[in-house]
């Protein structure tokens, strides 16, 4: 018996939710039935807490599933981690909640569509496997800081043969462990344009930069949030800005509530359909998370910017945010109408490059789980799977 069929025989007794008025018997029976929509799940918050799983969901899984152990629909699960390979977190998540290996996206998973980088020599920061991260999303001549650090004072400028080759992109992957290190090179490397050993030039703009993951702060196992990878930015940037009097640029963002993020996943539930050969076109996204300030942020801010804009997909297309209560989310915590910048900094933690909109935290859904939010979903898009019908 295949692991996922052993999540659908699990002793867990799965029940409809009281708020999910659809029955199986009050439509008809749907043969060959195909989704004309794909969900989008955090993971944190909503499949599990720490290293726990969530026990809705166990039965938003069940629900998913069929016999075999096959999604019913096309599904991503969306994470802001990048500290290690997308198979380690596939590793772990499919070891917790028994997740398809190649349906989770972690905040660096976008850098794949860079391809015009990923012959060139880039500057990775963060930690963990940077090397191994960063080859196997295409790059390949990535340095690391410490490679940096720990040989070029050493080289040999004459020897041609061995000066280092122009950094011409700088990637950061998230938080380091010593921040002021990699503060220091990243700072000379975008102030020589990818030629450390140089004087400081006051060329501008300087070499692009990637960032993935904004996050400023970041639940752990301490009672207080700990500084996130939003917060090493905010430092780069404000010393960027004190030494140059000039904003320092990014190309491009990524991680929730990036539009890349939410692009590349629509990408990836467009990718599940064609290879089960769904001919209906994905209409509906529906993105499932805790978080108003990133995934409900996300989805509004995908929709605002027009969504799609592949031929291959539907016009019609949107994304629907659902919001579970089972994580970071506050029901009881307002959120100020006022713009001003005094309210929204204390209230929006979200990256300097975003702005503050009331409409684009709100919710178009609230549900307790989210094996409710698979229940409205299926509401929703009046979906009824063959497995459910002949198991009700």
């Amino acid at each position: 018996m295949s692991a996922l069929e052993a999540i659908l025989r699990s002793d867990a007794p799965s029940l409809p939710h009281p708020n999910f008025s659809l029955c199986c018997f009050s439509l008809p029976f749907q043969l060959g039935i195909q989704p004309t929509f794909g969900i989008l799940f955090d993971i944190d918050g909503v499949l599990v807490r720490g290293r726990t799983p969530i026990p809705a969901a166990r039965k938003a899984f069940q629900k998913l599933l069929n016999s075999q152990g096959q999604l019913l629909v096309p599904v991503v699960f969306v994470t802001n981690a990048g500290n290690c390979l997308c198979q380690k977190k596939a590793d772990q998540l499919s070891h917790l909640l028994e997740v398809p290996v190649n349906q989770v996206m972690m905040s660096h998973s976008p850098l794949r569509m860079f391809r015009h980088y990923h012959d060139k020599c880039v500057l990775v920061s963060g930690q963990g496997p940077l090397l191994d991260i960063a080859k196997h999303l295409g790059f390949c001549q990535p340095i690391t800081i410490d490679m940096l650090r720990e040989t070029y004072p050493l080289l040999d400028m004459v020897d041609h043969d061995r000066r280092p080759k122009v950094l011409v992109t700088v990637i950061l992957f998230g938080e380091p462990v010593r921040w002021e290190t990699n503060l220091q090179l990243i700072i000379d490397v975008l102030l020589t344009s990818g030629h450390p050993g140089n004087p400081y030039q006051r060329t501008y703009p300087h070499i692009p930069v990637l960032a993935c993951n904004m996050d400023l702060m970041w639940a752990a196992e301490a009672q207080s949030p700990r500084f996130g990878h939003g917060t090493f930015m905010v430092c780069l940037e404000n010393i960027y800005k004190k030494i140059t009097g000039k904003e320092l640029k990014y190309e491009a963002l990524m991680g929730k509530p990036s539009e890349v993020t939410y692009h590349y996943a629509e990408y990836l539930i467009r990718t599940q359909a064609s290879a089960k050969q769904w001919k209906s076109p994905i209409q509906t996204l529906y993105a499932i998370g805790d978080n108003l300030m990133t995934d409900i942020y996300g989805a509004n801010l995908y929709n605002l910017l027009g969504g799609t804009r592949s031929a291959t997909v539907s016009q019609e297309e949107e994304c629907t945010s659902v919001l579970v209560c089972t994580g970071v989310y506050n029901p009881h915590t307002e959120v100020p109408s006022d713009t001003r910048e005094n309210i929204t900094e204390t209230v929006f933690h979200g990256h300097r490059d975003f702005r503050f909109d009331p409409a684009l935290v709100e919710p178009n859904h609230i549900v307790p789980d989210v094996e409710a939010a698979v229940d409205l979903i299926f509401q929703l898009e009046t979906f009824v799977p063959q497995e459910n019908c002949r198991t009700s």
